[in-house]
């Protein structure tokens, strides 16, 4: 391969990286595999299998793939209502993968980068949020009874009236480690690294510890896919949602290695490497994975930065299987605890937190509400909720500010006007208005753009309206109803309708809806200059026939 390929600039690091990422994998991927019913070990294959290949393929060089709790959520529910047969079980994981790469061929990735800042602050917050709080009680050597946040912090309260002493003190001497080990020391051997050595070497000495204990091994065995006539609904559409719900997942922990590593993933890639591991995963008994934010953060935070981590730390955890499993089956769980309390802490967004208050209120509420919904609901209910809010509230504003100019409000409410056009206007008075939209029509916009046109041509001498679309350069449904509304109301009213700089593209959609039979060709001009003359023959030669009319109505 070469170089651009693999980087081997950060090799050291990328190793460090690798290594703790996989040790903290371990205990997850053990625990994901047992919630999913597929065992302890598929959750390990899973890791490894979807972890290698993610990082060969993928986008995002610092990023570690494995099972995640959505996925395995999931996951646990297609297992149960396949009956636990491998053949469909992983035919749906292999479905899965295949959509995801479709995805990034299809380019589908790009949108991920739509999310906003306050999404990703607080969906970033709230996993360091959840990792801390995951981890306290196994501080005092106690394990939470049941799965998720609350349980955890439930289980604070008895742990810390019946502390288990040994855990506490390798917990509390890993963290003090893990927080204050000098910079210096750290470009040696990273602070997560030596605290495990250390924590692990000492627990060795201590009765009752709770540790990792015993770990599979063995080889994964082939699986053979099969989908039948009566479960191919239920395996496409689980292979629909694990594909959605892995690429979302993966992407936002691109996005959150993005703002850590101060890089850009390439998304499409990224979707195609997570599909091609979950593909292969399912062919060997592995439980499908994603971007995991944690253990990306863990191998960011040990020197991780390349693609070399990821497959660095699958490598690890295939010893661990093959090999290693008595050593690492050693590693007590307060001195993991006390490391992911070091991560959770480092990726909530402090910074940002510290001066939230002086900047947009909106921004720190949406920041809030994430956190809150990652912690306390999913990950993936509060960044869709983050995202759709942020939308509707960046909509409401540019509909504002496009009413405004509409209504002749704001700053925006003067247009330019040439020499020429404020000639026209000096010549007809107060009978001719113009409306130059100014940009995009957004929906947010159309829904109120008659009104506001109403409003200011509503009085019986404006008898003439020219529309400006040079700014337009497209033009949704919503936006093509709200001009019909204004042409019939002007019809409807007797008022004469103009329509300048039309673009192709705008004038496709007009006449495809319908609307162009208000806007009549002969009404329609290249410029704004050409409208506003076309209307002003048009008021002076009416103004012209009034005497004539009102003679004729009074000789009568």
């Amino acid at each position: 391969m070469s170089s651009k390929f693999f980087d081997t600039s950060n090799l050291r690091g990328d190793i460090y990286g690798g290594l703790t990422a996989g040790v903290v994998a371990l205990p997850l991927a053990l625990a994901f595999g047992e919630a999913s019913g597929a065992g302890p070990i598929a959750g390990v294959y899973g890791a490894i299998i979807v972890g290698f290949f993610a990082a060969l393929f993928g986008g995002t060089g610092s990023q570690i793939t494995g099972p995640t709790g959505p996925m395995v959520v999931v996951f646990a529910g297609v297992f149960a209502s396949l009956n636990g047969d491998p053949s469909l079980v992983f035919a749906t994981v292999i479905l899965a993968g295949i959509m995801q790469i479709v995805f990034g061929v299809l380019g589908f990735g790009q949108y991920i980068r739509l999310v906003p800042y306050p999404v990703v602050s607080g969906f970033m917050s709230g996993i360091g949020c959840i990792i801390i709080a995951l981890q306290l009680a196994r501080l005092f050597g106690h394990e939470p009874q049941g799965g998720g946040t609350i349980p955890a912090l439930l289980e604070v309260p008895t742990a810390v009236m019946e502390p288990h002493f040994g855990a506490l003190f390798v917990g509390l001497l890993t963290l003090v480690m893990v927080f204050s080990w000098p910079a210096t020391w750290g470009r040696v051997i990273p602070a997560p690294l030596a605290a495990l050595v250390t924590g692990t070497l000492i627990g060795l000495s201590l009765e009752g510890l709770p540790v990792l204990g015993a770990i599979p091994t063995g080889l994964p065995s082939f699986v053979v896919p099969s989908i039948e006539a009566d479960t191919a609904i239920i395996i496409f559409e689980a292979a629909a949602i694990l594909a959605a719900l892995g690429a979302i997942d993966s992407l936002l922990t691109s996005l959150v290695a993005d703002n850590m590593t101060r890089t850009r993933h390439n998304s499409n890639r990224e979707l195609v490497g997570q599909g091609i591991g979950n593909t292969i995963a399912g062919f060997f008994g592995g439980i499908p994975g994603a971007g995991a934010t944690m253990r990306t953060v863990v191998n960011i935070r040990t020197g991780g930065s390349t693609k070399i981590s990821g497959m660095f730390h699958s490598a690890l955890l295939l010893g661990v299987v093959l090999v290693l499993a008595p050593f690492a089956a050693k590693i007590p769980h307060a001195v993991l605890a006390g490391i992911l309390v070091k991560v959770g802490y480092d990726i909530i967004d402090i910074a940002y937190l510290k001066r939230a208050h002086q900047g947009p209120r909106f921004d720190l509420m949406l920041m809030a509400l994430v956190l809150g919904l990652t912690v306390f609901v999913d990950l993936i209910t509060a960044v869709m909720a983050g995202v759709v809010i942020a939308a509707l509230a960046f909509v409401k504003q540019i509909a504002d500010e496009q009413l405004k100019a509409v209504s002749g409000e704001g700053d925006g409410g003067e247009v330019a006007l040439t020499e020429a056009e404020t000639e026209i206007f000096n010549a007809v008075d107060d009978h001719l208005t113009l409306f130059d939209f100014g940009g995009p029509l957004s929906f947010g916009a159309a829904a109120d753009m008659g009104h506001h046109v109403r409003e200011r041509v509503g009085r019986n001498d404006h008898i003439a309206i020219v529309l400006d679309f040079d700014r337009v350069p497209f033009m949704d449904v919503s936006a093509a109803r709200a001009v019909e509304t204004i042409a019939v109301d002007a019809h409807n009213a007797g008022k004469r309708l103009y329509a300048c700089g039309i673009k192709q593209e705008v004038a496709h959609v007009l006449k495809g809806l319908g609307v162009a039979d208000h806007l009549p060709a002969n009404m329609q001009y290249l410029t704004r200059l050409e409208a506003l003359e076309a209307a002003k023959e048009w008021i002076l030669e009416e103004e012209s026939q009034e005497p004539q009319s009102n003679d004729a109505s009074v000789a009568a």
